[in-house]
């Protein structure tokens, strides 16, 4: 280089020296910045970085064309943990539970082997962990070692590259119980994973295979819900795909079929979820595919193990009440809330009077066809006295209906007024209420509601059958055609067939016994197409619920015959006379008088308004 180049680069170099020294901090200024280092400030900027980077983390596992260097092939080896109820079987990729079978329940139209709620790739659940070096690690990809305790207890252990470092997931399965117990601990892995890493991100997904026969029945009644640390109970649309962001604290999230739930229960909770439920297409052997994206607090530790409880089981009220026996407001699980026994009110008579009957006559060993039975005999009779006034006040109604024809006659439209006080005094004088045959009603139909959906969902009615029907829990087709018509579906169920005869015999009894009124024609139309529509809204319907309701309206045409027997309308009319006789016989009280003294000065009134307004018009 020639003299002028040396020159220039001393130059340059003399300048930036000079500028970073006149630039370089002064000794308060280092220590602010160390302070502001220090302080929360800046840890709050490094957990945004740190979820930054758990942000990145779907999108990273996702590009499996592309894998990161930490992600490796793993060999899938299953371990079995069992007892007298479930069995799992725990997968050591992953360390994930990779099947579960019910020992006590088969799935329809298998005799041989048990339930299965998912196997393999039907569920899938990971954790991310974050690297020191800040990597994403998603415990799906990793390999497990199973380390099996005892009969009841299995560990699937990640042992992570620093020597004496690991990450143990733990299975307790208690004997005779449908509760697994499971927990994340980490041993000597302050090194392993990131200093702020407090929580982890959890991604859970699971579809849910066809168990029965009725697609649409069970997709009805497949639902993701879930309880909030409180205990309120939220659901997703069970009709249709659906999604929800929940910010508030979630104590546990159930993937509910019809008749068997896959429900995880944290001990402390989940935070920040989202949860999102996919209707199925019929014919693709799947009914739902939940998923959600949860975060659970972690202690990197080791102290204190972040734990959980699985149930794997059926939607059986007493099973699911019983994890609530002996436990405080706050410790309650609500689990019974994933068998739907309807509104607030049905719901308790379902509670307090259904599912304790039902309960008994099952405990007697008796076939399921005669614990139906029984069930409906013995509601019919507790509710017998509603029944029969409501039989006798029609009869009354009915023997009343010359003189009510006759009162109409002697009073002209006009006088509407005097019509109905003369109507109701004929009413008072017989002893009759307009209301008293519809009051009994108020007591039947939430009964018949709770039936509606208790039925449905009693799992004790699975597989069980009773004559043609093989299974009383789903439909009983005798007629199929093989693709579906609107309104009926692809077949033609002989319960609610014969519920639908039934229907029509007794519309045509309650028919008879009206007082014919060319009025009435179109109502008695309407009455003999609602057991028309039962047809159709009933078709899909569980075969018990059908034999339910022939039952109840076999039992509801006895009565009405024996009823109309029992009341003789002559008689009933003398009654109402010689009732009319004594009330007129004895004084008016006091406030009878005056009722009938502001009727009288209301009637003036309205016969000097009327004059007043004719003379206006002249």
């Amino acid at each position: 280089m020639d003299k002028n180049t040396w020159i220039g680069f001393l130059l340059i170099a003399a300048i930036i020296v000079g500028f970073f020294l006149y630039n370089r901090p002064s000794k308060e200024e280092i220590a602010e910045r160390q302070r502001i280092h220090d302080s929360i400030a800046y840890q709050q900027q490094l957990l945004v970085e740190a979820q930054q980077i758990s942000d990145a983390i779907s999108a990273e596992m996702s590009q499996s064309e592309d894998p990161t260097p930490i992600q490796q092939e793993v060999e899938s080896v299953l371990t079995e943990l069992e007892n007298e109820k479930i069995k799992l079987y725990i997968d050591s990729k992953g360390g994930r539970i990779a099947r579960v079978d019910l020992k006590e329940y088969k799935a329809y139209g298998d005799t041989v082997n048990d339930l299965c709620m998912f196997d393999g790739e039907e569920s899938s659940l990971s954790f991310t962990l974050i690297t020191s070096h800040q990597r994403i690690l998603a415990t799906k990809n990793l390999s497990f070692e199973p380390i099996k305790a005892n009969d009841s207890t299995l560990i699937m252990r990640y042992y992570a590259p620093e020597e004496e470092a690991w990450l143990d997931f733990i299975y307790i399965l208690p004997a005779n119980d449908y509760i697994v117990r499971y927990s994340i601990q980490a041993h000597n892995m302050l090194q392993s994973l990131a200093q702020n890493m407090n929580s982890l991100e959890m991604h859970w997904e699971q579809v849910i295979p066809q168990q029965e026969r009725g697609y649409n029945n069970e997709s009805k009644y497949s639902q993701l819900q879930y309880m909030l640390v409180g205990g309120d109970i939220e659901e997703l649309n069970a009709n249709k795909s659906d999604s929800k962001k929940e910010t508030g604290k979630i104590r546990w999230i159930a993937y509910k079929d019809q008749f068997f739930s896959t429900v995880m229960i944290a001990d402390d909770a989940f935070m920040g979820t989202e949860l999102e439920s996919a209707v199925q297409p019929q014919y693709s052997g799947y009914i739902k595919a939940y998923q959600a994206t949860t975060s659970v607090a972690f202690d990197l530790s080791g102290a204190k193990p972040t734990s959980f409880r699985y149930y794997f089981g059926p939607n059986h009220y007493n099973t699911l009440k019983a994890y609530d026996k002996d436990k405080s407001s706050e410790e309650k699980l609500h689990l019974k809330a994933l068998v739907p026994l309807g509104w607030k009110i049905v719901a308790w008579i379902n509670m307090l009077i259904v599912i304790p009957l039902f309960d008994l006559f099952m405990s007697w060993g008796l076939h399921i066809g005669i614990v139906i039975l029984l069930l409906t005999l013995v509601i019919k009779l507790i509710i017998l006295p509603f029944v029969f006034a409501s039989y006798r006040s029609s009869a009354k109604m009915r023997v009343l209906k010359p003189k009510i024809d006759e009162i109409n006659a002697r009073f002209k439209p006009e006088q509407m007024q005097e019509r109905q006080q003369a109507t109701m005094t004929l009413y008072q004088q017989a002893g009759v209420s307009p209301m008293s045959g519809c009051l009994p009603m108020l007591f039947q139909f939430p009964v018949l509601v709770a039936m509606f959906w208790f039925l449905p969902t009693a799992i004790e009615l699975r597989g069980q059958s009773l004559w043609w029907a093989d299974d009383l829990s789903t439909y009983d087709a005798i007629v199929s055609w093989g693709f579906p018509i609107w309104g009926i579906g692809d077949h033609l169920s002989l319960f609610c067939l014969l519920m639908t005869v039934a229907n029509f015999g007794y519309t045509f009894i309650t028919m008879q016994q009206q007082a014919s009124d060319p009025n009435m024609k179109i109502m008695k139309w309407m009455m003999y197409l609602m057991p028309l529509m039962f047809l159709f809204i009933f078709n899909n319907y569980a075969a018990g619920l059908s034999y339910y309701y022939l039952l109840s309206l076999g039992f509801t045409i006895i009565q009405t015959m024996i009823f109309r027997w029992s009341i003789n309308d002559e008689e009933l009319l003398a009654e109402m006379e010689a009732n009319a006789r004594r009330k007129a016989n004895k004084p008016k009280s006091g406030f009878m008088q005056r009722l009938e003294q502001m009727q009288r000065e209301q009637q003036k009134l309205a016969r000097e308004q009327a004059k007043a307004n004719s003379k206006k018009y002249r």
